[in-house]
Protein backbone atom coordinates (compact mmCIF):
# COMPACT_ATOMS: atom_id res chain seq x y z
CA UNK A 1 0.00 0.00 0.00
CA UNK A 2 2.97 2.27 1.07
CA UNK A 3 4.67 1.72 -2.36
CA UNK A 4 1.49 2.82 -4.43
CA UNK A 5 1.01 5.62 -2.22
CA UNK A 6 4.73 6.58 -2.65
CA UNK A 7 3.95 6.16 -6.48
CA UNK A 8 1.04 7.84 -6.76
CA UNK A 9 2.92 10.84 -4.84
CA UNK A 10 5.84 10.29 -7.30
CA UNK A 11 3.73 10.66 -10.29
CA UNK A 12 1.80 13.45 -9.53
CA UNK A 13 5.16 15.40 -8.69
CA UNK A 14 6.84 14.26 -12.17
CA UNK A 15 3.52 15.41 -13.77
CA UNK A 16 3.63 18.54 -11.78
CA UNK A 17 7.14 19.27 -12.79
CA UNK A 18 6.02 18.70 -16.20
CA UNK A 19 3.58 21.14 -16.38
CA UNK A 20 5.67 23.53 -14.25
CA UNK A 21 8.52 23.45 -17.06
CA UNK A 22 6.54 23.11 -20.55
CA UNK A 23 6.73 26.13 -22.55
CA UNK A 24 3.40 28.36 -21.94
CA UNK A 25 1.21 29.16 -24.18
CA UNK A 26 2.42 33.03 -24.80
CA UNK A 27 2.86 33.40 -28.43
CA UNK A 28 4.74 36.51 -28.18
CA UNK A 29 6.58 38.70 -25.98
CA UNK A 30 4.32 40.68 -23.23
CA UNK A 31 4.77 43.92 -20.69
CA UNK A 32 2.25 42.58 -17.89
CA UNK A 33 1.78 44.69 -14.98
CA UNK A 34 1.32 42.19 -12.11
CA UNK A 35 -0.98 43.43 -9.24
CA UNK A 36 -0.38 44.10 -5.17
CA UNK A 37 -2.88 41.14 -3.70
CA UNK A 38 -2.63 37.91 -2.94
CA UNK A 39 -1.70 34.60 -5.33
CA UNK A 40 -4.83 34.82 -6.36
CA UNK A 41 -4.62 38.11 -7.77
CA UNK A 42 -1.27 37.13 -9.61
CA UNK A 43 -2.46 34.49 -10.91
CA UNK A 44 -5.43 35.98 -12.91
CA UNK A 45 -3.40 38.65 -14.01
CA UNK A 46 -1.29 35.92 -15.49
CA UNK A 47 -3.54 33.60 -16.78
CA UNK A 48 -5.61 37.28 -18.55
CA UNK A 49 -3.00 37.76 -19.93
CA UNK A 50 -1.89 34.40 -21.55
CA UNK A 51 1.08 33.45 -19.78
CA UNK A 52 0.03 30.67 -18.10
CA UNK A 53 -2.82 28.57 -19.08
CA UNK A 54 -3.56 26.49 -15.73
CA UNK A 55 -3.88 28.76 -12.53
CA UNK A 56 -4.44 25.55 -10.06
CA UNK A 57 -0.70 24.22 -11.48
CA UNK A 58 0.52 27.44 -11.12
CA UNK A 59 -0.79 28.15 -7.40
CA UNK A 60 0.77 24.24 -6.31
CA UNK A 61 3.32 25.50 -8.34
CA UNK A 62 4.32 28.95 -6.77
CA UNK A 63 2.99 27.48 -2.81
CA UNK A 64 5.87 24.41 -3.52
CA UNK A 65 8.62 26.85 -4.38
CA UNK A 66 7.26 29.35 -1.79
CA UNK A 67 11.00 29.11 0.09
CA UNK A 68 12.16 31.03 -3.01
CA UNK A 69 10.71 34.35 -2.34
CA UNK A 70 7.50 35.91 -2.56
CA UNK A 71 5.91 37.17 -5.84
CA UNK A 72 6.60 40.90 -6.73
CA UNK A 73 4.13 43.29 -7.90
CA UNK A 74 5.03 45.53 -10.97
CA UNK A 75 5.07 45.42 -14.68
CA UNK A 76 7.91 42.78 -15.88
CA UNK A 77 8.60 41.33 -19.66
CA UNK A 78 7.18 38.15 -20.52
CA UNK A 79 9.28 36.40 -23.09
CA UNK A 80 7.40 34.16 -25.26
CA UNK A 81 6.13 30.79 -24.43
CA UNK A 82 7.66 31.31 -20.83
CA UNK A 83 7.12 28.45 -18.69
CA UNK A 84 5.47 28.50 -15.10
CA UNK A 85 8.71 27.94 -13.97
CA UNK A 86 10.51 30.79 -15.90
CA UNK A 87 7.42 33.23 -14.55
CA UNK A 88 8.00 32.38 -11.10
CA UNK A 89 11.83 33.75 -11.21
CA UNK A 90 10.96 36.57 -13.16
CA UNK A 91 8.38 37.54 -10.56
CA UNK A 92 10.38 36.92 -7.88
CA UNK A 93 14.10 38.52 -9.56
CA UNK A 94 13.45 40.68 -12.33
CA UNK A 95 14.08 43.72 -12.93
CA UNK A 96 11.03 45.54 -13.26
CA UNK A 97 10.03 47.30 -16.80
CA UNK A 98 11.32 50.49 -17.46
CA UNK A 99 9.75 53.49 -19.01
CA UNK A 100 11.75 56.95 -19.73
CA UNK A 101 10.91 60.47 -20.34
CA UNK A 102 12.75 62.97 -22.01
CA UNK A 103 12.18 66.52 -21.43
CA UNK A 104 14.05 68.08 -24.44
CA UNK A 105 16.27 70.91 -23.89
CA UNK A 106 14.85 74.38 -24.96
CA UNK A 107 11.23 73.59 -24.02
CA UNK A 108 8.94 76.06 -21.90
CA UNK A 109 6.97 75.15 -18.78
CA UNK A 110 4.23 75.35 -21.19
CA UNK A 111 5.33 72.75 -23.61
CA UNK A 112 6.24 70.82 -21.22
CA UNK A 113 3.49 70.17 -19.08
CA UNK A 114 1.48 68.51 -21.43
CA UNK A 115 4.41 66.55 -22.51
CA UNK A 116 4.25 65.47 -18.79
CA UNK A 117 1.00 64.35 -18.94
CA UNK A 118 0.57 62.56 -21.80
CA UNK A 119 3.24 60.09 -20.44
CA UNK A 120 2.46 56.51 -20.47
CA UNK A 121 2.36 54.39 -17.92
CA UNK A 122 2.34 57.20 -15.21
CA UNK A 123 -0.30 58.60 -13.01
CA UNK A 124 -1.34 62.20 -11.38
CA UNK A 125 -1.23 65.14 -13.46
CA UNK A 126 0.99 68.08 -13.42
CA UNK A 127 -0.65 71.32 -13.41
CA UNK A 128 1.99 74.53 -13.09
CA UNK A 129 6.11 74.55 -13.57
CA UNK A 130 8.35 77.44 -12.80
CA UNK A 131 10.20 78.27 -15.99
CA UNK A 132 13.57 76.69 -15.58
CA UNK A 133 13.32 74.42 -12.99
CA UNK A 134 13.50 71.34 -14.71
CA UNK A 135 16.42 69.32 -16.31
CA UNK A 136 16.14 68.20 -19.66
CA UNK A 137 17.54 65.14 -20.30
CA UNK A 138 15.87 61.23 -20.15
CA UNK A 139 14.27 60.15 -16.97
CA UNK A 140 13.68 55.72 -16.83
CA UNK A 141 10.84 55.06 -14.12
CA UNK A 142 8.66 52.05 -13.52
CA UNK A 143 4.98 51.57 -14.18
CA UNK A 144 2.71 53.65 -11.76
CA UNK A 145 5.18 56.56 -11.17
CA UNK A 146 3.09 59.63 -10.16
CA UNK A 147 4.01 62.76 -12.85
CA UNK A 148 5.13 64.13 -9.42
CA UNK A 149 7.63 62.40 -8.89
CA UNK A 150 9.00 62.68 -12.07
CA UNK A 151 8.93 66.45 -12.02
CA UNK A 152 10.91 66.00 -8.24
CA UNK A 153 13.26 64.14 -10.08
CA UNK A 154 13.79 66.45 -12.69
CA UNK A 155 13.83 69.64 -10.30
CA UNK A 156 16.78 68.02 -8.22
CA UNK A 157 18.63 67.30 -10.87
CA UNK A 158 18.48 71.04 -11.70
CA UNK A 159 19.33 72.36 -9.03
CA UNK A 160 22.01 69.83 -8.34
CA UNK A 161 23.59 70.70 -11.66
CA UNK A 162 23.33 74.23 -11.26
CA UNK A 163 24.92 74.15 -7.68
CA UNK A 164 27.64 72.00 -9.09
CA UNK A 165 28.37 73.95 -12.18
CA UNK A 166 27.87 77.48 -10.21
CA UNK A 167 30.82 76.50 -7.67
CA UNK A 168 33.49 75.71 -10.43
CA UNK A 169 32.21 78.69 -12.44
CA UNK A 170 34.64 80.66 -14.10
CA UNK A 171 36.04 83.79 -12.39
CA UNK A 172 34.88 87.24 -13.13
CA UNK A 173 31.38 86.47 -14.60
CA UNK A 174 29.31 89.37 -13.72
CA UNK A 175 26.29 87.19 -12.55
CA UNK A 176 25.52 87.43 -9.34
CA UNK A 177 23.97 84.12 -8.35
CA UNK A 178 23.01 80.56 -9.98
CA UNK A 179 19.31 81.91 -10.81
CA UNK A 180 21.41 84.62 -13.10
CA UNK A 181 23.69 81.80 -14.56
CA UNK A 182 20.11 79.98 -14.96
CA UNK A 183 18.79 82.71 -16.56
CA UNK A 184 21.42 83.31 -18.94
CA UNK A 185 21.52 79.80 -19.88
CA UNK A 186 18.00 79.72 -20.89
CA UNK A 187 18.61 82.74 -23.49
CA UNK A 188 21.91 80.97 -25.13
CA UNK A 189 19.54 77.82 -24.92
CA UNK A 190 17.01 79.62 -27.52
CA UNK A 191 19.82 81.40 -29.58
CA UNK A 192 21.43 78.59 -31.08
CA UNK A 193 20.85 74.75 -31.53
CA UNK A 194 24.85 74.04 -32.29
CA UNK A 195 26.68 72.93 -28.92
CA UNK A 196 29.64 74.72 -30.14
CA UNK A 197 28.38 77.75 -30.77
CA UNK A 198 26.93 77.96 -27.20
CA UNK A 199 29.99 79.00 -25.37
CA UNK A 200 30.45 81.96 -28.09
CA UNK A 201 26.84 83.06 -27.61
CA UNK A 202 27.48 82.85 -24.30
CA UNK A 203 30.24 84.73 -24.33
CA UNK A 204 29.13 87.71 -26.13
CA UNK A 205 25.76 88.39 -23.73
CA UNK A 206 28.38 88.11 -21.19
CA UNK A 207 30.53 91.03 -22.41
CA UNK A 208 27.12 93.12 -23.02
CA UNK A 209 26.48 92.75 -19.65
CA UNK A 210 30.62 93.57 -18.24
CA UNK A 211 29.22 97.02 -20.51
CA UNK A 212 26.19 97.54 -19.75
CA UNK A 213 24.58 97.21 -23.17
CA UNK A 214 21.69 95.87 -23.68
CA UNK A 215 21.17 92.25 -24.35
CA UNK A 216 18.93 92.74 -27.52
CA UNK A 217 18.25 88.73 -27.49
CA UNK A 218 15.09 88.08 -29.57
CA UNK A 219 14.25 84.82 -27.57
CA UNK A 220 13.35 87.05 -24.33
CA UNK A 221 11.07 89.30 -26.82
CA UNK A 222 9.22 86.27 -27.70
CA UNK A 223 8.97 84.77 -24.93
CA UNK A 224 7.19 87.58 -23.56
CA UNK A 225 5.25 88.19 -26.56
CA UNK A 226 3.95 84.99 -26.34
CA UNK A 227 2.98 84.82 -23.20
CA UNK A 228 5.44 82.37 -21.93
CA UNK A 229 4.87 80.03 -24.97
CA UNK A 230 8.10 80.59 -26.28
CA UNK A 231 6.17 80.33 -29.85
CA UNK A 232 4.92 83.73 -32.02
CA UNK A 233 4.41 81.17 -35.25
CA UNK A 234 5.85 84.44 -37.28
CA UNK A 235 8.41 86.58 -37.59
CA UNK A 236 9.14 89.78 -34.41
CA UNK A 237 7.25 93.01 -35.32
CA UNK A 238 8.37 96.28 -34.98
CA UNK A 239 5.79 96.75 -32.46
CA UNK A 240 6.42 93.71 -30.73
CA UNK A 241 10.41 94.54 -30.16
CA UNK A 242 8.95 98.13 -28.90
CA UNK A 243 6.52 96.65 -26.41
CA UNK A 244 7.19 97.51 -22.92
CA UNK A 245 7.45 94.19 -21.48
CA UNK A 246 10.01 92.94 -18.37
CA UNK A 247 11.35 90.25 -20.93
CA UNK A 248 12.11 92.66 -23.66
CA UNK A 249 15.95 92.80 -23.54
CA UNK A 250 15.75 95.92 -26.25
CA UNK A 251 14.00 97.93 -24.04
CA UNK A 252 15.25 96.99 -20.94
CA UNK A 253 19.08 96.58 -19.50
CA UNK A 254 20.61 93.55 -17.71
CA UNK A 255 18.94 90.08 -17.72
CA UNK A 256 15.43 89.81 -18.09
CA UNK A 257 13.72 88.63 -14.82
CA UNK A 258 13.22 84.99 -14.86
CA UNK A 259 14.36 81.38 -17.58
CA UNK A 260 12.76 81.54 -20.98
CA UNK A 261 12.79 78.34 -21.19
CA UNK A 262 14.32 74.71 -19.63
CA UNK A 263 18.22 75.07 -20.55
CA UNK A 264 19.73 71.82 -21.09
CA UNK A 265 23.19 71.03 -19.23
CA UNK A 266 25.34 72.11 -22.36
CA UNK A 267 23.80 75.31 -21.73
CA UNK A 268 24.58 75.98 -18.24
CA UNK A 269 28.39 75.01 -18.32
CA UNK A 270 28.67 77.32 -21.41
CA UNK A 271 27.66 80.15 -19.38
CA UNK A 272 29.59 79.02 -16.49
CA UNK A 273 32.67 78.53 -18.76
CA UNK A 274 32.14 80.77 -21.52
CA UNK A 275 34.82 81.28 -24.83
CA UNK A 276 36.72 83.98 -24.53
CA UNK A 277 36.24 86.50 -26.42
CA UNK A 278 35.72 90.72 -26.98
CA UNK A 279 32.53 89.52 -29.48
CA UNK A 280 29.68 91.66 -28.52
CA UNK A 281 27.50 91.16 -31.63
CA UNK A 282 26.22 87.79 -33.63
CA UNK A 283 23.92 87.38 -36.24
CA UNK A 284 22.66 84.02 -38.68
CA UNK A 285 24.76 82.92 -41.33
CA UNK A 286 22.37 81.59 -43.30
CA UNK A 287 23.20 78.19 -42.84
CA UNK A 288 21.91 77.42 -39.06
CA UNK A 289 24.78 79.03 -37.25
CA UNK A 290 25.72 82.17 -36.19
CA UNK A 291 29.10 84.85 -37.07
CA UNK A 292 30.53 86.79 -34.58
CA UNK A 293 31.93 90.55 -34.21
CA UNK A 294 33.52 92.78 -31.58
CA UNK A 295 32.39 96.01 -33.72
CA UNK A 296 29.01 97.55 -34.83
CA UNK A 297 31.12 98.13 -38.19
CA UNK A 298 31.84 94.16 -38.60
CA UNK A 299 28.58 93.50 -37.68
CA UNK A 300 26.83 95.50 -39.89
CA UNK A 301 28.37 94.12 -42.89
CA UNK A 302 27.61 90.37 -41.20
CA UNK A 303 24.16 91.49 -41.01
CA UNK A 304 24.21 92.81 -45.23
CA UNK A 305 25.63 89.19 -46.10
CA UNK A 306 22.82 87.51 -43.82
CA UNK A 307 20.16 89.26 -46.00
CA UNK A 308 21.82 88.83 -49.31
CA UNK A 309 22.00 85.10 -48.12
CA UNK A 310 18.09 85.12 -47.53
CA UNK A 311 17.56 86.84 -50.02
CA UNK A 312 19.39 84.60 -52.92
CA UNK A 313 16.58 81.66 -50.94
CA UNK A 314 13.65 83.44 -52.05
CA UNK A 315 12.56 82.56 -55.95
CA UNK A 316 13.69 84.24 -58.38
CA UNK A 317 16.63 85.81 -55.95
CA UNK A 318 14.50 88.31 -55.09
CA UNK A 319 11.63 89.46 -52.57
CA UNK A 320 8.66 90.20 -55.32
Amino acid sequence: MLVLLLGAVGGAWLRLAHLRDQPGPLAAARDVVVPHGGLDQVTMQLADAGVIDDRLVFRIAVWLSKADGPLRAAEFNFPAHSSMAQAMTILRTAKPVMHHATIPEGLTAHQIVPLLNHLDATSGSVQMLEEGSLLPETYAYEYGTTRAALVARAKAAMARELDANWGSRAQGLPLSSPRDALILASIVERETSKPEERPHVASVYLNRLRRGMKLQADPTVVFGASGGTGVLGHKLTRAELDRDDPFNTYRNTGLPPAPICMPGLASLKAVMHPAVSDDLYFVADGTGGHVFAATREAHEKNVLRWREVEISKLPHGSPD
